[in-house]
């Protein structure tokens, strides 16, 4: 559930001394009702600068704090009604000043209108449009630093976007997309000289014909528009900086190049230094989704296929002992025609990091205490490419087309020195890995007339992962007690060395096909059906195997089944139909559904086969009340059937680290 208004309340104060009045009151329309996001601006008559604005809230009521001693006009307005122009003077000792205003519809037909001033705010259903200019006083330098004035838009701490709570999942300029997924790097390198108006567009949807027939209240996209003598522009920018700390050189080089016009635009940003500065975090990664969408999602089943493609080095902040980052992107679109748009993005980030770890860790049920010391090296290098083509040579059709790519390089680490039961232990232990993933998405959205429409997703996911793990345990002597080796009741370790060396070998291949048909009738405006028709394809194979390297070098396998996963293989196959109605009917928005699913789910192990077969219906139901624009209560209910991955069913051991085992089911 959602409920909240905004008070937008601004000021700006004057190097004077003089004394402040609150000027508040409400707007109403002829007929008594309140009026929800009007503008109330105060502009000085000496200069006709902007001394204050408020917008109203939901109950009509607005709210301003202006200097004594000035003369001001108030202009109050809202779409389709006619605007007031209130002249106020104030002077000191005056007390606080209550004033309503009713505004009437304009009917009024202008042969030519004189545009003397530019609204801060108009709101227009779902959109609401900011007036750049109004909001910047020249020491601003980012599009974040214009964001982070504008009421009921916030910076969270992660550089993202949010509005009224949501977080901004796309920021387009001009309608194109900019590094689609993410808005931390449009708030950190926009130019804010370049910007004219900012639109919050609620209710987002990528896909205009779908737009009155899905729900997408939690949808929150902002386009940028841009000064007429910005709409084809250059701009560059170069930080750099170098010093010494504790005999160490620092620096840091961070150059920046942006190209706009109306048919092309190219951007690149790179970031190289060893302060500490982290310009791709792991919650950056997981942002840039690439703009996919699983085509069952709403169908009701949850397949979790777990990864480890993230690499090991990507740090959410800057807590390590020493971090070295290289970091390159770039993002382009290119309008081949007034149908067809190309974009994409490349994005590179390289990471040395060394880390020092202390813990201590209390089991309770022995009481007893482990001490450790870590000190972890990492390396890696991450690479995102995606690239994207929308074809849409009219309103009723539109075709499009991604893919998105991921790679890396991952290398990891670490001295060990626990202490554990009066038991000391000396590990080192590697991990690296070459992960590697390609999804692609083709989507069809046809538009017969006003009353049909049909759209056809697939998605397609192949991936591999090949990650290897070693942990040497040092110093322990030839023939050390069980105490000494971690796992020692289980593994059969050949105790006749001088060093003990525990690997893992594991390779995970993936391939997944997602893909439905919808078909959608509408009634009227206020009631659809949709009919969905599709399939989710998962196909695993799972191989692993735990041995030692023996002081020789030669290999001492551990050849009981439970050491190894040979060959398992994993299918999971849903087959499914759905059936969702909307209505929508003054205030309210109900929206229920039903999906009937046949599961069939097949995992090969261990000599053995074993099958499920299923059909599950899944219901869901989704009721909106919208109070006010910004104030609305919502209600869900969904029922869905989870199934896991190969990971989680494999029933070999596998080696996590040098103390924790995981055997599935």
């Amino acid at each position: 559930m959602k409920s909240k208004f905004y008070i937008i309340l601004f000021f700006i104060s004057s190097m004077s001394f003089s004394q402040q009045i609150e000027i508040s009151g409400f707007i109403k329309d002829s007929l008594g009702a309140p009026i929800e996001s009007a503008n109330v601006v105060a502009l000085q008559i000496a200069d006709n600068k902007l001394a204050s604005y408020s917008v109203t809230n939901s109950k009509g009521k607005y709210q301003l704090v202006l200097n004594t001693n000035s003369s001001y006009v108030l202009n109050v307005s809202y779409i389709g009604l006619e605007t007031i122009r209130h002249n106020l003077d104030l002077i000191d000792g005056q007390n606080n000043i209550d004033k309503d205003f009713i505004l009437y519809e304009d009917k009024s037909q202008l042969d030519e209108v004189v545009l003397t001033y530019q609204m801060p705010i108009v709101v227009n259903n779902d959109t609401i449009r900011y007036n750049a200019d109004s909001f910047t006083n020249g020491t601003e330098r980012k599009l974040g630093d214009i964001l982070k004035k504008l009421p009921g838009v916030e910076i969270n701490s992660d550089g993202q976007i949010e509005v009224e709570g949501k977080q901004v999942t796309k920021v387009m300029v001009e309608g194109k997309d900019f590094f689609d997924g993410d808005s931390k790097l449009a708030v950190e390198n926009i130019p804010s000289n370049a910007i004219e108006k900012i639109e919050v567009l609620k209710n987002y949807s990528e896909i205009n014909q779908l737009s009155e027939v899905t729900n997408n209240d939690d949808s929150f996209a902002i386009n940028l528009k841009l000064k007429e003598g910005k709409k084809t522009f250059w701009f560059g920018e170069l930080k750099s900086g170098a010093g010494v700390a504790s005999q160490k050189e620092l620096y840091i080089v961070n150059p920046k190049l942006f190209y706009y016009s109306p048919k092309k635009s190219v951007s690149l940003i790179t970031n190289f230094n060893n302060i500490g500065e982290i310009p791709f975090t792991r919650r950056d990664y997981y942002n840039f989704t690439g703009g996919f969408r699983q085509a069952s999602a709403v169908s009701g089943t949850s397949l979790n296929l777990s990864t480890d493609d993230l690499g090991l080095s990507q740090l959410q902040d800057n807590k390590a002992n020493a971090i070295n980052t290289r970091f390159i992107a770039s993002n382009f679109s290119y309008a081949a025609s007034d149908a067809w748009d190309l974009s994409g993005f490349l994005i590179y980030s390289g990471t040395d990091v060394d880390l020092l770890e202390k813990s201590l860790t209390q089991y309770t049920g022995d009481n007893l205490l482990e001490l450790t010391d870590q000190n972890i090296v990492q390396n890696n290098n991450l690479g995102l490419v995606k690239f994207s083509t929308i074809y849409k040579p009219n309103a009723n059709f539109q075709f499009d087309y991604d893919a998105f790519l991921k790679i890396s390089d991952q290398e990891e680490s670490t001295l060990l020195s626990s202490s554990f039961a009066n038991v000391n232990n000396t590990i080192n232990t590697v991990k690296n890995d070459n992960p590697f993933s390609l999804k692609q998405n083709a989507n069809v959205y046809y538009t017969l007339n006003n009353k049909n429409i049909f759209s056809s997703e697939v998605q397609y996911l192949l991936s591999k992962e090949s990650p290897f793990y070693n942990a040497s345990f040092l110093g322990l002597g030839v023939s050390p007690s069980e105490d000494e080796l971690p796992f020692s009741s289980i593994f059969p370790y050949d105790l006749n060395q001088d060093n003990y060396l525990i690997n893992q070998d594991k390779i995970i291949k993936t391939s997944k096909l997602d893909a439905k048909a919808d078909y959608y009738y509408l009634f009227n405006n206020h009631s659809n059906l949709n009919l969905t028709l599709g399939s989710v394809f998962s196909k695993q194979t799972f191989n692993s195997r735990i041995f030692q390297t023996l002081d020789d070098n030669s290999i001492n396998n551990f050849t009981a089944a439970e050491f190894n996963n040979d060959a398992i293989s994993y299918n999971f196959n849903d087959l499914f139909f759905g059936l969702k109605y909307k209505l929508t009917t003054g205030k309210f928005t109900f929206t229920p559904s039903l999906s009937l699913h046949n599961y069939n789910v097949e995992n090969e192990q261990l000599g053995s086969v074993f099958s499920t077969n299923e059909t599950l219906l899944l219901p869901s139901f989704y009721a909106k009340l919208q109070l006010q624009n910004s104030e609305s209560l919502q209600f869900t209910y969904s029922k869905t059937a989870e199934y896991a991955d190969i990971n989680k069913i494999s029933e070999g051991y596998v080696f996590n680290n040098y103390n924790s085992l995981f055997q599935g089911n």
